[in-house]
């Protein structure tokens, strides 16, 4: 087995779990009075749950990926590879899914991928416009008051790091994306199941919530091509400055 610190060297992998363990538990500590304090904010805001759990498809070990057929939604997720419960603080209306179901079709256009910012691809179809007819990728009616302001710091993120504790994503990798979209994924860009999802990545230090689903995508493949122990410390650098600028944070 070859010891390196990039790739799929021993080296890299071991201490990518170290950081990743450290990391993790370093941010939650420093959080907790924070994340209180979002709690309860997020429970007078609107009713329902502090945590919004979302299934994503994780890691695929298998080198390929098929096709999602008609079958259980548990089933369909693992066709792409091990799926995972992702956490993050709610956001929405609880009862977004029933209010908006427009908003849940998951139906694209090939141009909506390509050009298209991925915050404005779902709910196009709701989409405001502003003066110059350009679409205002922040507006998304399931999403309440004190939701926009933890989309817009980046604050509602802060309970992925359970899952980087649970070993589900690396602090760093490709972004974490649900089975409805992965079934519109070019051929080659499957690639990218084969690394652990991350909390950033290259896409999030590049535009975030701005770029198309295609350009996300080249992104985390570029991220699969180049990454070691060196890159994953740079990406962490640079989404401290540009998550404290909200520069793409949608």
């Amino acid at each position: 087995m070859r010891f390196g610190f990039s790739g799929d060297g021993l080296g890299y992998r071991i201490a990518r779990r170290t950081l990743d363990l450290v990391g993790s538990l370093l941010v939650l500590v420093v959080t907790a009075p924070l994340m209180l304090v979002i709690a309860v904010m997020i429970k007078r805001d609107s009713p329902g749950p502090v945590l919004f759990r979302h299934r994503r498809v994780g890691i695929d070990r298998r080198g390929r990926v098929a096709r999602a057929g008609a079958d259980g939604e548990r089933r369909k997720q693992a066709r792409y590879g091990k799926p995972f419960t992702l956490y993050k603080f709610r956001t929405m209306y609880s009862d977004a899914r029933d209010r908006f179901p427009a908003l849940y079709a998951y139906d694209y256009a090939p141009e909506d991928l390509a050009n298209l910012p991925i915050k404005a691809l779902v709910g196009r179809k709701q989409a405001a416009l502003t003066d110059d007819g350009q679409l205002e990728v922040d507006h998304d009616p399931r999403v309440t008051p004190f939701g926009r302001l933890l989309r817009k710091t980046s604050l509602d993120e802060l309970p992925n790091f359970i899952n980087v504790l649970k070993g589900d994503m690396h602090l760093v990798g490709p972004r974490a994306d649900i089975a409805e979209n992965i079934k519109y994924y070019p051929e080659h860009h499957r690639a990218k199941l084969a690394v652990r999802p991350g909390v950033t990545g290259l896409a999030q230090i590049n535009g975030r919530g701005r770029l198309s689903f295609l350009q996300t995508n080249e992104y985390d493949l570029e991220y699969v091509r180049i990454r070691s122990l060196a890159a994953d410390l740079r990406i962490i650098g640079k989404t401290i400055l540009v998550t404290l600028r909200g520069d793409g944070a949608v």
